[in-house]
């Protein structure tokens, strides 16, 4: 029997041989799908670069009218327009299930990456990278050319159109330019909210740093849209015929009806989304959100098949992320225990399945149906996913009147807990989308850390001091062996969050191998307090140490890549045969040739196909963990497997490391970093920020100055955010 002990690097030649030709094959593949990814997206970002000039244009329209005609009724123009998406997802399939764990190498000097160098930092954008600023500037590069290209065009069109006594036709030629512009956008719109999506999970960001590219482009197609509605109306206004368009509804041409109507829905989505309108009645902002069903349904109507089917790759992948979500959402989870601590935050610990992957950086989607049905709001994890198997943990900062009742419901239960000898497990549930986050944990991949947080911005970095430790203690891959928090609270009832937190419990000696500094600024009080805070309510609600009954699924964030691969697969398979099928039996035998009708057909194959084969793979991957788990119960039950309690918070007895609070000051980043920089040298510097704007914007605005004045002995510092903003 092998020894558990046994050396890692204990192997024959010919063992090693063999690994490193599987590793140099490996290697080549994932160069091999890298470049080919690459290059499938620059060839379809450059096609629709280049769709407004005139040869790209003919060309794109013969290939269309020749394949719209054929068997394969829209497939064709599916493919010219989405396809490219759908390869990238099925090469990113293969790509990320033969990476693995990505190898964690220090670098040889300290340098600049585009991703984490913040350039702007005060502005519309917020803090803006270097990598988004070049994307922002291509993109205004885009417009510029698109823009022109068809004022040329509409231009060489005047004398025809004045020939034949028809001016109020540049109108409409002009909006159906500015049409085509927002249609590209709209392509693209979809992709940064699909939560879970492969590609996200391929290009390593995180659902909350899509949701601000989603945001821009949202702005961006309703400015685009509403160009060109405005324009089409003023048009009619001329013709002194705008009742008459607005209530067409044309059967072989385009619906007038029904982009008035798709039109309307956008603008009241745009409104509400605006800043001053969401900071002032978020709820508002929610629900009218969800007007983008009505916006989708109509201005499929609108445009009809051939151009709908320009956005259909982006939405059906949207479509079956919602899909996902719908049937995750409608499970709930335990939730194992409940603590009031002192500061009026909660800390949550719900159940999850073995086999469920996250990174320490993740966020959950919570809703409490005792509180609200419709209610669904993000929260960061503050455990690491070497806590335990079975459980993840979350941090509550009770604010609005949604967690207010959620601590008063947890309060609730505990006092009738007291009072009557009913079964804890049935009172408090939870419905849970997520975890979603980073693919990799980027936190791992510096030697070096700044945490910079504000209030409950500690939670995230709980995780990550977690991860880390538990790492050391493992002796796992991990980068990180000086780090520094630096902790801003108003009060010193918010101490607890962090100083309270058992170190030693998770990884004895660590600061053996891992430079801790703790530096805490307590702002609105000069002293420390005489007293002692309130004591901790803690409320048990079950056992962390066996699989509870969890909704939350494995296919979700950084899930198991096989199924989630297949659940993308099958169904767009599915979709493509669904489309072939549905024009041979159905559009051809009976000449169906309305156009709005065949975009809603070519809408309705779409949702079909997802539920249908999507819920093919959800079955089935139900059906496996489900079986998995009760055998896991059983050899469990027959382990005896004991309370994993390392999420708990004690008090530290051995404070070999850094531990300072300061009362009566604010955090001086300049200064602060200033030290580092001297201490730390030439290294590279992974800062991560979470907390108020003001505060993300003041460390950025010292990264990139530390940055731009770098000299040969000085680190770089590397900017990363992670705020959840709507």
């Amino acid at each position: 029997m092998s020894s558990d002990h046994e050396p890692l690097l204990h192997s024959t030649k010919q063992e090693d041989y063999d690994d490193n030709e599987t590793h140099l094959m490996l290697k080549l593949t994932r160069w091999f799908l890298k470049f080919a990814m690459s290059f499938v997206f620059i060839g379809w970002v450059c096609f629709l670069f280049l769709l407004p000039s005139e040869s790209v244009s003919q060309f794109s329209e013969k290939y269309v009218e020749s394949t719209s005609g054929s068997v394969f009724w829209v497939t064709g123009s599916l493919f010219l327009f989405g396809g490219p998406i759908f390869i990238i997802a099925f090469l990113a399939i293969l790509y990320l299930r033969i990476s693995g764990e990505q190898q964690l190498k220090k670098p040889k000097h300290a340098t600049f990456r585009l991703w984490t160098f913040p350039v702007i930092v005060d502005g519309p954008f917020g803090v803006v990278t270097a990598a988004e600023l070049i994307v922002i500037l291509l993109v205004v590069v885009y417009l510029i050319w698109a823009v022109s290209v068809y004022a040329i065009q509409n231009y060489n069109l005047i004398p025809y159109y004045e020939s034949q006594g028809k001016r109020n036709v540049m109108l409409k030629h002009t909006g159906l330019r500015f049409g085509s512009i927002g249609l590209i956008c709209l392509v693209f719109l979809f992709l940064p909210v699909a939560r879970g999506s492969i590609l996200l999970r391929l290009t390593n960001i995180p659902f909350e740093h899509a949701t601000r590219y989603h945001v821009w482009l949202g702005h961006l197609t309703m400015t685009l849209f509403t160009l060109h509605g405005l324009c089409y109306f003023y048009s009619w206004i001329l013709e002194d015929r705008v009742l008459h368009q607005v209530i067409n509804w044309k059967n072989n041409s385009i619906a007038n009806l029904p982009g008035v109507i798709s039109l309307s829905a956008g603008l009241l989505m745009w409104v509400t989304s605006l800043p001053p309108v969401r900071r002032l009645n978020f709820e508002l902002f929610y629900y009218t959100h969800q007007l983008y069903v009505v916006f989708i349904v109509f201005f499929a109507m609108h445009v009809g098949d051939i151009m709908f089917s320009v956005i259909a790759a982006g939405l059906f992948l949207y479509m079956l992320d919602r899909f996902l979500r719908f049937f995750q959402s409608r499970k709930t989870v335990d939730i194992l225990s409940a603590k009031c601590l002192p500061s009026g935050t909660l800390e949550l610990v719900i159940s999850k399945p073995q086999d469920l992957q996250y990174n320490a950086l993740s966020w959950v989607f919570l809703q409490v149906r005792d509180i609200s049905w419709l209610q669904w709001h993000p929260f960061s994890v503050s455990s690491s996913p070497l806590n335990g198997d079975h459980h993840v943990s979350i941090l509550i900062k009770v604010l609005g009147n949604w967690t207010k009742k959620l601590k008063g419901h947890v309060l609730a239960v505990s006092e009738e807990d007291a009072d009557a000898l009913i079964p804890p497990n049935s009172k408090l549930k939870a419905s849970v989308e997520g975890p979603y986050g980073h693919e990799l944990p980027y936190h791992l991949m510096y030697e070096n850390l700044v945490l910079v947080a504000g209030g409950i911005g500690i939670s995230p970095f709980l995780a990550i001091l977690s991860d880390i430790l538990h790492r050391v203690k493992d002796s796992k891959p991990c980068m990180p062996r000086n780090v520094s928090i630096i902790w801003a609270v108003r009060t010193s009832e918010e101490l607890p969050l962090l100083h309270s937190l058992d170190l030693n419990s998770i990884s004895p000696y660590f600061y053996n191998k891992l430079n801790l500094e703790i530096h805490t600024y307590v702002t609105q009080e000069s002293e420390p307090p005489l007293e002692e805070g309130a004591v901790q309510k803690y409320v048990s609600l079950g056992d962390f140490s066996s699989p509870s009954r969890s909704g939350m699924s494995g296919l979700v964030g950084t899930g198991n890549i096989i199924w989630a691969g297949a659940y993308v697969l099958v169904p767009t398979i599915g979709f493509v045969v669904s489309l072939t099928l549905l024009n041979i039996l159905y559009i051809n035998p009976y000449n169906i040739s309305y156009r709005w009708y065949k975009g809603l057909l070519l809408l309705i194959c779409m949702v079909t196909s997802v539920i249908i084969f999507g819920g093919l793979v959800i079955g089935l991957w139900d059906r496996k963990t489900s079986s998995k788990g009760k055998y896991q119960d059983e050899k469990k039950a027959a382990a005896g497997i004991q309370h994993n309690e390392s999420t708990s918070h004690k008090t530290s007895s051995d404070e070999t490391f850094v531990n300072t609070i300061k009362y009566g000051q604010r955090p001086d980043i300049k200064e602060i970093f200033g030290n580092i920089a001297s201490r730390w040298g030439n290294v590279d510097i992974g800062v991560i920020v979470c907390g108020p704007s003001t505060l993300q914007t003041s460390v950025a605005k010292e990264c990139r100055s530390k940055n731009f004045g770098r000299r040969s002995n000085s680190p770089v510092f590397h900017f990363n955010s992670h705020s959840f903003d709507l």
